[in-house]
């Protein structure tokens, strides 16, 4: 995720990964995209949802998309993310290691905390009516954030758990003090099988705990949902255990044929719980936790549609989109400060376009190019400031 991966790739003992940069490319669009379709009328919190029509078929498709995202992009994120964590802790030490996850981390968590989240909820506060002033506001989010005991954290809850798993991961190598040891130049792929058993047995896990801790509640500290922790700690595991053994490199492509093959069956098992899970007449609750049938098999789909999603697209970028132009260049560098800068760019691209009434779904379609694009740009010119060049 982080601008010190994209260095990481270009060690001598490994070449450099295009495709992993392009990767987080689609990736960081998806972010965008994610957002953007539940400000027009897909399930999930947003800052800014608009009001207005759209259609049931229309409804269905942009959940179908969320849920889609969700089951896999995070995850994919920690996994990528988590790849490149055993070189650099190999080259750089324990100390050297901390102190860099804590600058390219922990500056934009804070920084988004203090000024981004402030501002573009002054911004929205503005926009439904509020009339006093910034710093009369300032004072008014800061007792909001002591009262509530949350911080402003917006998306970037992801480079705060990021920060923790980094922290727990140095810890875990400073006590048992494993040797380096440089990746495979060949290694073995697990099994189709060994993968299939891996997210089922992750689905099972992910369904007891959202007997307790449904989708949606939140630890509202840090934003974030503990319902999908299971994926993004075993993800996380397995970027680690992949830069080891080169699991990267070793999927086969035969083996992303099969997992290709099943996400048409899956995306039809998915508007099986739509229609016999109760959804299409508003009970979502059963679908999102507790003892249900429908929590086990959402929790257990999930997983299933993330480990076909993940296979997939690493061997088809692998394979096909291992290069990259000076646009591709110059995206995979702005990636990181996209990320960060994506909501308020947004938001206030969403803001601006209020006026217009179309169908949401439609309106969707034709703002996405728009929110990516100038979501690339701001993060590309961010990317120039001398003070956050060797940051993001």
């Amino acid at each position: 995720m982080t601008n010190d991966e994209t260095v990481d790739q270009g060690t001598a003992s490994k070449p450099r990964l295009f495709y992993v940069d392009n990767l987080r490319i689609l990736l960081t669009m998806l972010v965008i995209l994610h957002h953007l379709a539940i400000g027009y009328g897909a399930p999930g919190n947003n800052i800014y949802v608009e009001a207005g029509k759209i259609s049931t078929v229309s409804t269905i498709l942009m959940t179908l998309f969320v849920a889609i995202n969700q089951a896999f992009f995070m995850g994919f994120f920690f996994m990528i993310s988590s790849y490149f964590a055993p070189g650099s802790y190999d080259r750089k030490g324990p100390g050297p290691f901390v102190l860099d996850r804590l600058k390219r981390l922990g500056i934009p968590l804070l920084f988004y905390i203090v000024v981004l989240d402030p501002l573009i909820n002054f911004v929205m506060a503005r926009y439904r009516g509020y009339t006093g002033s910034l710093g009369e506001y300032l004072g008014l989010h800061l007792q909001s954030t002591i009262n509530y005991k949350a911080l402003g954290v917006g998306p970037l809850w992801f480079v705060a758990v990021l920060l923790i798993f980094s922290l727990v991961y140095a810890l875990w190598r400073l006590v048992f003090r494993q040797p380096v040891a440089p990746p495979p130049s060949e290694g073995k792929a697990p099994s189709n099988w060994a993968i299939a058993g891996f997210a089922l047995v992750l689905g099972l896990l992910t369904f007891v705990v959202r007997v307790w801790i449904p989708v949606g509640e939140q630890f509202r500290l840090l934003g974030i949902q503990l319902a999908h922790f299971p994926q993004y700690i075993a993800l996380f595991i397995a970027g680690i255990v992949a830069y080891r053994r080169n699991w990267f490199s070793a999927l086969s492509v035969s083996q992303a044929k099969v997992w290709l093959g099943m996400i048409v069956p899956l995306l039809l098992l998915f508007f099986a719980l739509l229609v016999f899970g109760g959804a299409l007449e508003g009970d979502l609750d059963s679908t999102m936790g507790g003892v249900h049938w429908q929590s086990l098999y959402y929790s257990v789909w999930e997983q299933f549609m993330c480990v076909a999603m993940v296979v997939t697209l690493l061997v088809w970028f692998r394979t096909k989109f291992n290069r990259q132009g000076s646009l591709a260049r110059r995206m995979s560098a702005a990636a990181y400060a996209t990320y960060i800068f994506h909501r308020p760019v947004i938001t206030l691209l969403a803001l601006a376009l209020a006026s217009i009434r179309l169908d949401l779904a439609l309106k969707f379609i034709f703002v996405a190019p728009l929110a990516v694009a100038l979501s690339f740009v701001v993060g590309y010119v961010v990317k120039q400031l001398p003070v956050a060049r060797d940051i993001v």
